[in-house]
């Protein structure tokens, strides 16, 4: 098959199993209801504070949108191990190294396409709320973190991808991820110091302070996020060529 007949039905997997889908609109629709909600309550409570950072604050809605990102990121390649339908695609695309390059650089474009929409208008309805304390795009670094923060949830979900690959369950990735975003991250950032800046979610949201604190600056902490995610869709790669369908 040819690489736009791959893209083609990879997208109308994508379009037709709920479970896809909806994780992936969900990732808009999670982070805007959020941010009405947060901004719309507590928005210029927090902006008052001294020490309050305005950038930063403005994609607040992200660390759960990028709960979204990961589920659709892993949902979109769990659906392949389901009643045997990868011994179907690869019967209809035999060169695994097309068919995962293609799969994933579908889950990645959508996952970016989706996650610069959702950065961008959380930032902007978000400021709707801020009265007096309202910014714009022109504030020193409001603009690079909304593509950072788009950037970011699309390698989350790549990630995410990569590692169901090699789990082969969505699951048990959800199960290790979510957590560890939730949770262990913070825990570990307490007891590590500068060394938790390095964890993949920590290292990506660099890329949304105005002036980000520790070892990384914020595109060099998006880049370790990048390599996170390389390093686990190589193995993934790997894996499928080695592994029985």
């Amino acid at each position: 098959m040819s690489t736009t007949a791959v893209l083609r039905s990879e997208w109308i997997k994508i379009r037709s199993v709920r479970a896809i889908s909806g994780s992936l609109i969900a990732v808009y629709l999670v982070t805007m209801a959020v941010t009405v909600l947060t901004f719309a309550t507590v928005g210029q409570a927090e902006a008052d504070n001294a020490d309050a950072e305005l950038v930063f604050g403005a994609f607040y809605a992200l660390n759960f949108g990028q709960i979204a990102a990961i589920s659709f990121g892993a949902t979109a390649i769990s659906s392949e191990y389901l009643n045997g339908a990868l011994r179907m695609s690869l019967l209809a695309v035999p060169r695994r190294t097309h068919f995962y390059t293609v799969k994933m650089s579908l889950v990645g474009g959508a996952a970016l396409a989706v996650g610069l929409t959702t950065a961008f208008s959380s930032f902007l309805v978000g400021q709707l709320f801020m009265g007096e304390y309202a910014i714009g795009l022109g504030e020193p670094g409001a603009l690079r973190a909304a593509f950072g923060g788009g950037i970011y949830l699309a390698l989350m979900a790549l990630f995410a991808a990569g590692l169901t690959v090699l789990l082969r369950s969505a699951v048990a990735v959800l199960s290790l991820l979510i957590p560890f975003i939730l949770i262990v991250s913070f825990v570990v950032g307490d007891i590590a110091g500068t060394a938790a800046d390095y964890l993949p979610d920590r290292a990506g949201q660099m890329v949304l302070h105005q002036n980000p604190e520790g070892s990384l600056g914020p595109w060099a902490g998006l880049a370790v996020t990048a390599a996170w995610a390389a390093v686990t869709l190589l193995a993934a790669g790997w894996a499928l060529r080695r592994r029985d369908a």
